[in-house]
């Protein structure tokens, strides 16, 4: 679908964005491993979560949908049932690199997972190799892409320096640990999102962290709350925000929005950009016991002229979604913006890194890759144009936000992918111009 976005003469309103898509894989896949019942409130109802409740459906969980959220009933730790089918996670990514570490402990049973044309070009060695540590099975289309087979066996703990940071892998190996015999632990080389963590820690499960490293220890079951609320998802937020940055004369305020500290990397750079941004940030956990709860916040936004900067490598992890937002505010700040150590854009529904790049050129901007990120010289504005989405969620609303903020406006080929995580994110910008 084909859509031209006008510039606006302002953004200016309310918003409240959609529940954190990280946050609601990981409460349902955790539901699905636990002994008791968990009713999880404003669960995201997008496509790739939509996937992760299939896909636990298919291993023996149930889902009931209840005017108060979904009740989910999970099989236990070592019990998940061995599906007729092939599981699809369509286009999750998340999904395909949590769910192995789970499964990957069922001794006796053997998965297929498998996805969309998207998901079958994204490799799965990152979590292949630590789970065959751990004494994981696991066997690969060309090695290293879907569909593959996880294996069950009996898992042993490890300790394991992730090459990069990924909370991604981190989160599998976390999963894998709870049944693995002996503890685990996760080197990272730059912190990355912790929502696992603290789900973990919220369910009991003895876990800690100590500067870099992250310690897991095997456990019976998983005793998560009774109930677990899902905050709004900053990454989504980002969108709105970044247009209310880019355009003069706005306000904007977003309301009950996780400004958990592993994810405010976004906001963090946008400010030193120049960005007027007021909320209430975490502040970096101590190391020892791990939060369990889920800090949330009210973020007033104002537009304002940005300055160019560096993303450097250990900024990465924390705005690792946001960074093509980054790249476009770039294009507004006189002067050059480098964004470096972010290989891992490369292996998204995309290669984001060439997509962010090819897309402001288009655009009239000024933008080229590098082996592990990009340069944007900025001019102050952007001129406008044509964004092909590629099937990404976040290309299509980075060309929606381009278009907003632009001289000329931009159309935008393939915009309804931003379903994939943003269901109404067309609605929402529609009410804030």
């Amino acid at each position: 679908m084909k859509l031209f976005v006008e510039p606006a003469s302002r953004i200016k309103g309310r918003l409240t964005a959609p529940a954190d898509k990280s946050i609601s894989h990981r409460a349902a896949i955790l539901a699905a491993m636990a002994d008791e019942p968990v009713l999880i409130t404003n669960y995201l109802d997008a496509a790739d979560t939509l996937s992760t409740l299939e896909a636990i459906t298919q291993l023996g969980a149930l889902v009931e949908r209840r005017s108060e959220g979904l009740m989910i009933r999970g099989t236990g730790l070592r019990n998940a049932q061995v599906p007729e089918a092939a599981i699809d996670v369509g286009n999750a990514g998340t999904l395909i690199r949590l769910l192995p570490g789970w499964l990957a402990g069922q001794q006796g049973s053997s998965f297929e997972l498998d996805g969309d044309a998207s998901i079958r070009r994204r490799p799965i060695d990152r979590i292949a190799e630590p789970l065959h540590l751990m004494g994981a099975e696991i066997t690969a289309t060309e090695k290293r892409f879907a569909p593959f087979t996880v294996d069950g066996q009996k898992l042993t703990g490890i300790d394991y320096l992730l090459p990069v940071a990924s909370a991604q892998v981190k989160s599998c190996i976390c999963l894998a640990a709870l049944i693995a015999e002996g503890p685990t632990t996760i080197t990272e080389p730059q912190p990355s999102r912790d929502h696992t963590e603290r789900l973990l820690a919220g369910a009991g499960v003895k876990i800690s962290r100590e500067r870099d490293q992250i310690t897991i220890f095997p456990t019976d079951e998983l005793s998560l709350p009774d109930q677990l609320d899902i905050p709004s998802d900053p990454s989504s937020a980002a969108f709105a925000i970044a247009a209310a940055v880019l355009v003069p004369g706005s306000r904007l305020l977003v309301e009950n929005c996780s400004v958990n500290w592993t994810r405010s990397g976004f906001i963090e750079i946008a400010k030193r950009m120049g960005a007027v941004i007021i909320t209430d940030l975490e502040t970096r956990s101590k190391d020892g016991a791990i939060a369990q709860n889920e800090p949330v916040s009210d973020v007033d936004v104002t537009a304002g002229p940005l300055k160019p900067t560096t993303v450097k490598a250990d900024e990465v992890p924390l705005a690792v979604d946001e960074l093509p937002l980054v790249a476009l505010m770039a294009c507004f700040a006189e002067g050059e913006t480098r964004i470096e150590g972010a290989a891992e854009l490369r292996l998204k529904e995309s290669d984001r890194i060439d997509a962010v790049v090819t897309a402001l050129n288009d655009l009239g901007g000024e933008a080229e890759a590098t082996d592990d990120g990009l340069v944007v010289v900025g001019s102050g504005s952007l001129r406008g144009g044509h964004v092909e989405a590629g099937g990404d969620h976040r290309i299509a609303m980075l060309g929606v936000v381009a278009g907003l903020a632009s001289r000329e406006g931009v159309e935008v080929e393939g915009v309804e992918a931003a379903a994939v995580s943003y269901p109404n994110f067309l609605d929402d910008i529609a009410a804030l111009r």
